[in-house]
């Protein structure tokens, strides 16, 4: 290649070296960067002489430039000629030097040149340097800077001048003023300071090995002179950092004697620099740096800076590090580095300072005494051991700080401690204690809260660390054992310590498991000698009440059971083999639960089994004597968890059963009730609960007990009680009575059987009695509860003997009086559900109730309970009452209803008869209709229970009328399908249970099951899908079964019952109404003939008040049912409705579609209509601005309508199939009449503007479909959006032709009555409905089915016709359908050869064609046509079509561009062996390569397609081989690659026509496209870079390089790349 052209184009990439886009700049760059590569000397010289031609470049431009140089030189240093390089290191310097200025890229670009010189011509740089660097005269910036860089890239190189450069620098330092000098000769400095000791650290590898530190001491001690006496205190900070590197770098190389003199100096200067600087990290460096010397030297005036030094390295360490930037972590990293260097030389003086510095309560102080303290002990374990003692004590005060992030330090400390053996010496413990407390912490935040401070130690991180350290402690430092067990005993029981009782026992199991197992004596814990631990009897009764709440305290209950285990021997030694045996099962309860799903009365059940069972294994009266004494003394432990004090009163209770000691247990019974804190519901209640069970075995001792303590002066309202029961204030006096009335009740339940009854009058209800007129809620409450525990005490003893209780009816007005006090529009209190579930305890007992007395009960509680707002309903705060939070409501609600149905069935138990039941089901029947849904779940749950028990109790003596049956079910069938699900359900049960006592009256026996009335019970799974349809086929199935089994005088009450529901409060329940009544009237209608007058009234009144759609279907049809002796006056009714029709219009028409002789004459008038009617009339738009809107015409529009909603009836399925062909035309063709049209506006349809027209006439074939079972051509249209498509103007031909395509492919068999329907449209004077048919019938033509089915003369001849058609749209389809044979039927397509070519020639000619639709269509024909012509019909064509078509290869219109390389693809076998077509394809070949990468992709898959197939006409064996191999559509192209294996083929194969390639390429740089252009570019450049020397005459050189030269100038970035990357093939 000719010099010049290398030289023009790198001179052009140099041009474009500053482009203004990266990309651009970086393959400028990397272009001769490859040019330099191939020929160094050439390039360099090149831009050496670009860079002289043109002092006055912009900097930017030669930076560029010159970083291309450095890129050169580094890659070819080895090839570049030793005169070069002297030229490249002068034009260097001079870069560098020019500017007396400092301009810092321009320089540090040609600096950069020669440090990479440099790596190989040191000498050669030093020169040119060194004559830069001369004495007296202060050298250039960045010559200094230079030599510092040089340092560091070439250590072996540099070090042995650098006696002579510092020899020559130092006279230089004096002299300079600058702060950037001196900051670049301390830089320097420090460079040459960190070479040199690199060097001596190396000394085996270096050239010279006799170098030693003491060669540069003197010097370097010169220059540290100047730095620190002089430049460190300038007021730049960066100097100042430099230099204070620099510092630290020349320690090292300083002579001893002149270190340890400058020591005094040196440490304070660098401890001043903290103060001024912000970046601390450069400064712990040095300081460390200068330590290091220090120590290594063994210095003895360090020690008189100590004192300074630890001061300010404290400061440093307890700086704030911030572990996102590296900085501040290299800064605390470089101080603890000091301190340990420190602690080897003088560690006394430094673990008192620290120490000391642990007193100072600073938060950030203490953070780093502690930081420095763990690190002194991990690293320096020797030096610390002396002082174990020391910082055992002193670290108790930082233990006391109330700041988390110290306690976590500490933490860490005193892990590293445990680990370095200080837990074991005196004082550890209280390390241990520190953990525990730290274990036991609340919790920070409430549960989703998120600390707003990220550096904030939570107390929930700080817990978890400490859970974490307390089980790292117990498992890995095994010689803790001792220390922890059993001493971490001692925290399980005092409360301060509940949220640290599972880590404590987890740590405690296993110390306890591994010296069990071990068989160590220290397992056995000898409680007289460990003074400080809890006795044994405390600690079962901790961690029984742990137990009994499982999953408070972070699930302490499960770890609390195991160490129970743990411990049994060393509890009591009888409990082992009972707590093996017992515990597990306790265990695998908690781990399959849940605190949701725990039973929790269950579990304590089992826990005081678990104890009774305990102490009856012990057998030990003093020991058991001990525990209730002790349990009774621990009570007060629980006055913060009233819960779990509640649940100890039980244990206590328990404890006394079995306590034979009287004096003892009257003495804790006496204690319980003076300590007890009375004011508190639920310990009153736990009070009671203990004293009740200790009555158990100690009825005589409890009730004498509780006697004395009525009468005792608690209960005086005098100041000084007791001592124990200080100033108790009236309220308080009524608490303390509360608790004795709950206690006698109590004692009632759990006294012996055999012994209550003769007490309950004389003894207990005496005592309460006297109490039934307070007004205190917490008495009221007391008294319920107690009056019911002796109702159920009675019940129990009655089962065994009679007993009538005189006292009932007076109990029962109580309670009456206690309910209707209560406020009747809140719940807030218990006492609604204490009175009910008292009163349902006292009804079995005799004597029974009078009616009115039953009837005043039912009333009052009923409507007490349902009148209640909704559970989710907040109530307003009152003054004396606080809110229940939701989850007490809720309890409170379902207890309060569940109570209210026990009530009712004990009422009903008493006269369980139809009337009985009568009697009940009247307080609830008002509630079903409610309009509120609380109250109708909780009226129909409250029947389906009463029913329920009533068929469980129900005894049929006689064939007895079940008269109320009717009217119940009318009252509830209905509810079958309320919007309240558990509505729903309970009224299925309602009604199976209904029938189910129906049988019963008729006289079936007890275990008869109806296999129909059965089946109820499986529509329940049904009801709870919220679907209206499957509701209503419930209510149907529901319905059969009813009146199946309804007797006649009860039909006519359901009916009328159901006409009521029609209008009920819920829209559901109307709705069911309406389909009982349609499944009644069609089973049983025939015996109401009577009634259908008044019936059809009702309805008619009811249709028009009716707005729920489904009611409206539902009542549609009832009145087809009764009405279908009057077809005509429904069809009469419907026509003239106004459009769009309202949804009962819609749905009536819909109803009629259920009858198929209807449904057949209205489709046959219809299609009549439509067909004769004018689908839509021209109306101008106004007079301003001319023009006509199509406007359809009102009748066909409402019979569409019609139509489409009759369809919607899948009934209508057999007359819509029988009509398929011709609704399927009409339908067709009324959509191509309706696009584009709008609905009409007049008085008559005021809303009919709103109706899409087409989109009727779509719906209304699409549901034709859905009728006909075409449901894979609905399928395939709803895939591709076909529907939406056909209704607009702009997309309906699309749409249309989706239709055809799935017809043919899914539907062929109804094809042939089709077309014979659609032909005669094609003569229509609508042009909209000759396009829909064309449209259609030009798809057909795509499918074989058409030949198959004969249709292929009838289709060609009308495609032929349409050819003249005035309407271009109608033409163009015309030609799309000839071309469409040759992919439906090629077989015909050389019967029709000479039709086709002269269709398609006309249409490439096309004059009256906009948007070159025609041509296109034309083109696109052709090429389908040509796979299946003989080539005698085409073969003298064949160069007349190519020379057509080549114009079209350029054509902006991408499809138009797209269709000619299809076509010109599909020629090519017609022209294979013909030398011209050879030509031709050569001809085109350039431009089709280019077009590989069209911005279009499928002109791009045509492209490839047409030169796969071009390929064996190409005449290159290789070409045809490549074309083939990678030339597929699925297959992604990488075209660089291809091009350049192209290339190479050219070369080889045809290299007489290069001249005409490369010309051909050129054309294409001025190509519309960007990316033709860019690819042009790329071909050259790939030509370029294969060809040999001697091809080199046949390419116009000067025209390329000229050609991407301006493509280098391109508006486009990529294009402006690719011709720089071309450029980089010139060599």
């Amino acid at each position: 290649m000719d010099d010049t052209d290398v030289e023009q184009v790198t001179l052009a990439l140099l041009d474009a070296a500053n482009d203004k886009d990266a990309e651009v700049q970086e393959q400028v760059r990397k272009s001769v960067l490859t040019l330099g590569k191939q020929q160094p000397d050439r390039v360099l010289a090149i831009c050496q002489d670009y860079l002289l031609k043109h002092p006055k470049l912009v900097v930017s431009h030669r930076v560029v430039i010159l970083q291309t140089i450095e890129l050169i030189v580094s890659s070819r240093i080895e090839e570049i000629s030793a005169p070069r390089i002297k030229s490249i290191i002068s034009l260097a310097s001079d870069e560098m030097t020019r500017s007396k200025e400092v301009i810092p890229d321009w320089q540090q670009a040609a600096s950069n040149i020669l440090v990479a010189v440099g790596n190989k011509y040191i000498n050669d740089i030093m020169e040119e340097i060194l004559s830069k660097f001369q004495p007296g005269i202060l050298p250039h910036f960045f010559v200094v800077q230079t030599l510092a860089n040089l340092s560091d890239s070439n250590v072996y190189g540099m070090v042995p001048f650098l006696n002579a450069i510092l020899g020559t620098m130092l006279p230089m330092l004096g002299m300079a003023k600058q702060d950037n000098m001196k900051w670049v000769f301390s830089s320097a400095l420090c460079h040459f300071s960190d070479s040199i000791l690199e060097y001596l650290a190396n000394l085996d590898k270096a050239p010279d090995p006799t170098v030693r530190k003491d060669t540069f001491s003197s010097e370097i001690y010169a220059a540290f002179d100047v730095l620190f006496n002089t430049w460190l205190q300038s007021r730049e900070l960066k100097l100042r950092m430099t230099v204070a590197e620099a510092v630290g770098s020349m320690c090292h190389l300083m002579a001893s004697e002149k270190l340890e003199e400058q020591i005094p100096r040196i440490i304070p200067a660098i401890l001043a620099l903290y103060k001024k600087n912000n970046e601390h990290y450069v400064i712990s460096k040095s300081l460390c740096q200068v330590l290091d010397a220090s120590v290594n030297m063994g210095s003895r005036v360090l020690e008189t800076q100590l004192d300074g030094l630890l001061v300010a390295l404290h400061q440093q360490v307890s700086a704030h590090v911030d572990y996102s930037d590296s900085f501040t972590v290299k800064n605390h990293n470089e101080v603890l580095r000091c301190f340990s260097l420190l602690a080897n030389s003088f560690p006394d003086r430094l673990v008192m300072f620290v120490l000391q510095r642990l007193e100072n309560s600073n938060e950030r102080s203490r953070l780093g005494s502690l930081a420095v303290l763990r690190h002194l002990i991990n690293s320096s374990t020797s030096t610390m051991e002396s002082k174990k003692l020391l910082i055992l004590a002193s670290i108790r005060q930082p233990m006391a700080d109330h700041s988390n992030k110290v306690k976590k330090r500490v933490i860490q400390v005193i892990s590293a401690m445990a680990h370095h053996g200080y837990l074991e010496l005196e004082g550890g413990e209280l390390l241990v204690r520190f953990i525990v407390q730290n274990c036991a912490l609340p919790n920070t935040y409430q549960r989703g809260q998120r600390p707003i401070d990220p550096e904030e130690v939570t107390n929930e991180a700080l817990r978890t660390m400490c859970d974490n350290t307390l089980h790292l402690l117990t498992t890995t430092v095994g010689r803790l054992a001792d220390v922890l067990w059993p001493k971490l005993l001692y925290y399980v029981t005092p409360s301060q310590y509940s949220n640290a009782t599972t880590p404590l026992c987890k740590s405690l199991i296993v110390l306890g498991n591994k010296k069990k197992n071990n068989q160590e004596p220290s397992f056995h814990i000898d409680f007289t000698q460990e003074v400080n631990l809890p006795s044994p009897q405390t600690l079962m009764i901790r961690l029984l009440v742990n137990a009994a709440f499982p999953f408070s305290n972070r699930c302490h209950g499960a770890p609390s059971l195991s160490l129970l285990q743990i411990l049994s021997n060393n509890i009591h030694p009888n409990t082992e083999v009972l707590w093996e045996k017992e515990m597990p099962p306790l265990l695998s309860v908690l781990e399959e639960s849940t605190a949701e799903s725990l039973d929790k009365n269950q579990w304590d059940e089992k826990l005081l089994k678990l104890l009774s069972k305990t102490l009856t294994m012990v057998d030990d009266d003093k020991w058991v004597c001990q525990l209730a004494a002790e349990a009774t003394r621990y009570l007060s432990t629980y006055n913060n968890a009233l819960e779990e004090k509640s649940f100890l009163y039980r244990c206590i209770g328990m404890t006394l059963q079995q306590c034979f000691n009287k004096e003892i247990v009257k003495k804790q019974l006496q204690e319980i009730l003076l300590t007890a804190r009375h004011n508190d519901a639920v310990e009153r209640e736990g009070v009671a609960m203990g004293i009740g069970l200790c009555a158990n075995s100690h009825l005589e001792g409890t009730l004498t007990k509780l006697d004395e303590f009525g009468k005792s002066e608690a209960f005086k309202k005098s100041p000084s009680i007791f001592n124990l029961l200080k100033e108790r204030n009236d309220v308080e006096v009524e608490k303390v009575k509360s608790t004795l009335i709950l206690c006698y009740g109590h004692v009632a339940l759990n006294a012996p059987p055999e012994k209550i009854l003769n007490r309950i009058d004389q003894d207990i209800l005496r005592c309460i009695s006297k109490h039934f007129n307070t007004k205190d809620l917490t008495m009221k409450l007391s008294l319920i509860q107690s009056v019911g525990l002796i109702a159920k005490a009675i019940s129990e003893c009655v089962k065994k003997q009679g007993y009538i209780f005189s006292r009932k009816q007076e109990l029962i007005t109580v309670m009456l009086d206690f309910i209707k006090s209560e406020p009747a529009d809140s719940l807030r209190t218990p006492v609604r559900h204490l009175v009910m579930t008292t009163c349902a305890n006292l009804m079995p007992l005799d004597p029974s109730l009078s009616e009115n007395e039953s009837f005043d009960l039912l009333k009052v509680c009923v409507n007490s309970v349902f009148s209640l707002p909704s559970e989710m309903h907040t109530p307003e705060k009152s003054k004396e009452e606080e809110i229940l939070d939701p989850k007490q409501r809720k309890v409170l609600y379902k207890d309060t209803l569940a109570a209210l149905q026990e009530l009712l069935k004990s009422v009903l138990a008493r006269d369980a008869t139809p009337d009985g039941l009568q009697s009940v089901f009247k307080h609830l029947e008002s509630w079903l209709s409610s309009g509120q849904d609380h109250e109708r779940e909780r009226a129909v749950a409250a029947t389906a229970h009463i029913l329920a028990y009533y068929l469980d109790n129900l005894n049929v003596k006689n064939m007895v009328c079940f008269h109320n049956l009717g009217a119940l079910l009318g009252r509830l069938s209905p509810r079958c399908s309320d919007p309240h699900p558990a509505v729903r359900i309970a009224a299925v049960d309602c009604i199976y249970t209904l029938l189910c006592i129906q049988q019963q009256y008729e006289g079936f026996s007890l275990g008869y099951k109806d296999e129909a009335v059965e089946d109820l019970l499986s529509l329940k799974d049904r009801l709870e899908n919220p679907d209206s349809t499957v509701l209503y086929k419930t209510c149907s199935d529901l319905t059969k079964v009813m009146s199946k089994r309804l007797p006649q005088p009860q039909l006519t009450t359901l009916v009328f019952m159901l006409f009521e529901g029609l209008a009920d409060s819920q829209t559901n329940c109307c709705r069911a109404s309406s389909v009982i009544l349609n499944t009644l009237l069609k089973n049983r209608g025939g015996g109401l003939q009577d009634l259908v007058p008044e019936m059809l009234e009702v309805l008619h009144v009811r249709l028009q008040s009716v707005t729920e759609e489904q009611v409206r279907v539902a009542v549609g049809q009832t009145v087809l049912i009764l009405a279908s002796q009057h077809l005509q006056t429904v069809i009469n009714a419907l026509v003239h409705q106004p459009l769009p029709y309202d949804s009962w219009t819609s749905e009536m028409w819909m109803a009629l579609g259920a009858d198929p002789i209807v449904a057949n004459q209205i489709i046959e008038m219809v299609m009549e209509k439509l067909v004769i009617m004018a689908p839509y009339v021209d109306k101008k738009e106004s007079m301003m601005r001319g023009g006509a809107t199509k406007v359809a015409t009102s009748q066909p529009l409402a019979m569409t309508c019609g139509l489409k909603e009759l369809l919607l009836n899948g009934q209508s399925q057999e007359p819509a199939v029988s009509r398929f062909p011709q609704l399927f035309s009409c339908l067709t063709v009324r959509l191509g009449a309706s696009v584009g049209v709008l609905a009409p506006k007049d008085n008559n349809a005021k809303q009919a503007g709103s109706i899409h027209v087409a989109g009727v006439a779509a719906d209304a074939l699409r549901i034709l479909l859905a009728r006909a079972q075409l449901d894979e051509v609905m399928k395939r249209l709803d895939e591709e959006n076909a529907w939406d498509a056909m209704k607009e103007q702009s997309t309906h031909v699309t749409g249309i032709t989706l239709l055809a395509r799935a017809m043919a492919k899914h539907a062929g068999p109804r094809l042939p009555a089709i077309v014979e329907c659609l032909c005669p449209s094609l003569n229509n004077i609508y042009e909209c409905q000759r396009i829909t048919v064309t449209a259609f019938f030009s798809e057909l033509l795509n499918h074989h089915v058409v030949t198959e089915l004969m249709l292929i003369d009838v289709l060609m001849n009308n495609m032929m016709e349409r050819i003249s058609d005035p309407c271009s749209t109608v033409r163009m389809l015309a030609v799309r359908g000839l071309g469409n044979i040759a992919v439906g039927s090629p077989e015909k397509v050389n019967k029709y050869a000479k039709e086709l070519l002269a269709a398609m020639s006309s249409g490439m000619e096309e004059k009256d064609d906009p948007g070159k639709l025609i041509t296109h269509e034309a083109m696109s024909g052709l090429s389908k046509v040509l796979l299946h012509l003989d080539k005698k019909n085409v073969h003298l064509l064949v160069v007349y079509i190519f020379m057509k078509i080549k114009p079209f290869l350029e054509s902006e219109n991408d499809d138009i561009r797209c269709a000619s390389i299809h076509l010109m693809g599909n020629l090519s076998k017609f022209g294979s062996g013909e030398a011209v077509f050879k030509d031709q394809i050569h001809n085109v070949l350039v431009s089709l390569l280019l077009h590989l990468v069209d911005p279009n992709p499928q002109v791009v898959k045509a492209c490839k397609y047409a030169m796969r197939v071009c390929a064996p006409v190409v005449g290159s064996e290789q070409i045809t081989t490549m074309f083939q191999n990678h030339l597929h559509d699925d297959k992604s192209l990488h075209y660089g690659e291809f091009i350049n294996d192209l290339t190479k083929y050219l070369i080889q194969d045809f290299p007489g026509m290069l001249n005409f390639y490369h010309i051909s390429v050129i054309q294409f740089f001025k190509s519309n496209w960007p990316e033709v252009r860019a690819a042009a570019a790329m071909f050259i450049g790939f030509l370029l870079g294969n060809l040999q020397q001697e091809h080199l005459s046949h390419l116009n050189m000067g025209t390329i390089t000229k050609g991407l030269v301006m493509l280098l100038q391109d508006p486009d970035p990529v294009v402006r790349v690719k011709a720089a990357e071309a450029m980089g093939h010139f060599h």
